[in-house]
């Protein structure tokens, strides 16, 4: 006799379909399983047995094989030990319950409890596309499945529950995901009012935030590049319901999800002694790092020249393309990157090279081996470099409170709508993920900024790259002000918000 269950498995942030075929032959009790299994999915053999005692099931006894399709690709965790129970009492308690279209995923415990699993809302999205109807999830996943539109979503706390509910003498609600709980924006640590000056700082955080521009702050100690950075996400744009989807399934994959969803944009602020492979990702069986886990919000490096040049150099492809590809022995993965780049650093390892409040006292061999330390070409790449002075007295002393961070964002928010239908058309969010031959189409100027950007092009021996990124920055200054025609103003603001690269790093 042959019975078959569906589950579901993960392939980087991606479910596929897994049938569980059950075959009962003549012979003693015994449960084996094949199909390319781990170690994991072999020891579900004894928490079923475990199960089926515990619980007092009835199971047809045989010689008895579990096969997992397909059978060539390596089925990894505890997540199908439900679907292999289910696929056992399928010749008992199930035989008159039709099964098709249903999928069951979820570890078991030894009395029969279910276990929270990761990746649910991968596993949701790849059932659905499979054409399933239902799909039962530990309790503790339910929410955050049922964000899927199209499928059926249950939560089951124990082995109890799901026999109840498939005999149809205790059925279950589905789980039910509600949009409008869904919170905009958490409490914020930091807000830009308690910041005391640096106001061209906070501007250049504000066009970086309506245009998802990466930003260099460079400063003495002190001066506030952290508190800054630490500040962007409160002026970040409101997550569209498809950005919250993308963003909570990266993290599921990850186990990392607190409450059902991710509903604010993501900072990470990794040390500077991580590594390339913890930031890019990776693995035997490859999991997204650190620039995937800030996927659509904000990766913050502090202290920038310390990390790893390797693990730096990492970052320059992810920041064009907005994904990272990553091979190995067990396959090809590709992960979203498509983040905002904050960095903060000081110019000189003692901190205070350029000061005009405290004498530097590194060399200028030093100093130049500290800066260059950052490549050129990852340095092209950061679209706003700005010079972060130290706060004088009668800033530090002002009671005055400064504009919030909830005004930023109105603006932001406005200029990211304007963005957002100038691009509908082409599935771009913001102004820094446009490609050449669409700068070219929408960064249209006058003649006086036409003029003005010429000069500073050959005047400043700016790159192919640093051209269109001006242009871009430009583009964004001028949502912020509302004007469709970039003019000499804007591209003026642009190019001193790309200075220091010349005053740094020559």
């Amino acid at each position: 006799m042959i019975c078959t269950v569906n589950s579901v498995a993960l392939k980087g942030l991606d479910g596929f379909m897994v049938r569980t075929e059950c075959f009962v032959d003549r012979g003693l009790w015994e449960l084996g399983v094949i199909g390319l299994p781990d170690a994991a999915v072999n020891e579900s053999v004894d928490r079923i047995n475990a199960v089926i005692s515990n619980c007092g099931l009835p199971v047809k006894k045989g010689r008895t094989t579990i096969n997992l399709a397909p059978a060539d690709v390596k089925k990894s965790g505890a997540v199908h030990d439900l679907a292999m129970l289910v696929s056992l009492l399928k010749f008992t308690l199930f035989e008159e319950v039709e099964l098709d279209g249903m999928c069951f995923v979820g570890e078991l415990s030894l009395s029969g409890e279910l276990r929270p699993c990761r990746g649910a809302l991968s596993m949701a999205i790849a059932a659905r596309d499979a054409g399933m109807k239902e799909i039962y999830f530990p309790a503790v996943n339910a929410n955050e499945a049922s964000m899927v539109e199209g499928i059926t979503v249950y939560g089951i706390n124990n082995v109890g529950e799901l026999c109840r509910h498939l005999r149809r003498t205790q059925r279950l609600d589905p789980a039910v995901f509600d949009r409008s709980e869904v919170r905009k924006n958490s409490h914020l640590l930091i807000d830009f009012a308690d910041i005391k000056g640096q106001e061209s700082a906070k501007r250049a955080a504000e066009i970086a935030a309506a245009g998802g521009h990466n930003l260099l702050l460079i400063g003495p100690p002190g001066s506030g590049k952290s508190m800054i950075s630490k500040a962007i996400p409160g002026i970040l744009p409101d997550m569209s319901f498809d950005e919250i989807l993308e963003t909570t399934k990266i993290h599921s994959i990850c186990g990392m999800l607190e409450s059902g969803v991710v509903d604010t944009r993501p900072f990470r602020s990794p040390h500077h002694t991580m590594s390339f492979v913890g930031l890019a990702g990776g693995g035997a069986n490859p999991m997204p790092g650190e620039i995937s886990l800030c996927h659509n919000g904000v990766l913050f490096l502090d202290e920038l020249p310390e990390f790893d040049k390797k693990a730096l150099e990492i970052l320059r492809q992810p920041l064009e393309d907005k994904c990272i590809t990553i091979t190995r022995a067990s396959g090809k993965v590709t992960f979203p990157a498509a983040f905002m780049l904050v960095c903060a650093m000081n110019p000189c390892p003692c901190g205070y090279f350029g000061s005009d409040q405290r004498s530097c006292s590194c060399s200028k061999h030093t100093v130049s081996k500290y800066i260059s330390k950052i490549s050129g070409p990852l340095l092209d790449r950061i679209d706003i470099q700005i010079e972060v002075g130290a706060v004088n007295f009668e800033q530090l002393s002002d009671k005055r409170r400064g504009e919030s961070s909830e005004q930023i964002r109105e603006r932001v928010n406005r200029a990211r709508s304007i963005a957002r239908e100038r691009y509908k058309e082409h599935g771009i969010g913001c102004n820094a993920q446009l490609n050449g031959a669409l700068t070219k189409e929408f960064c249209r100027f006058d003649e006086a900024a036409g003029r003005l950007l010429e000069s500073a092009f050959k005047k400043l021996a700016m790159s192919a790259r640093g051209y269109d990124r001006i242009l871009r920055m430009a583009r964004t200054i001028a949502d912020l002000d509302g004007c469709e025609m970039i003019g000499e103003d804007h591209i003026l603001e642009a190019i001193q918000l790309r200075s220091l690269d010349r005053k740094y790093f020559q």
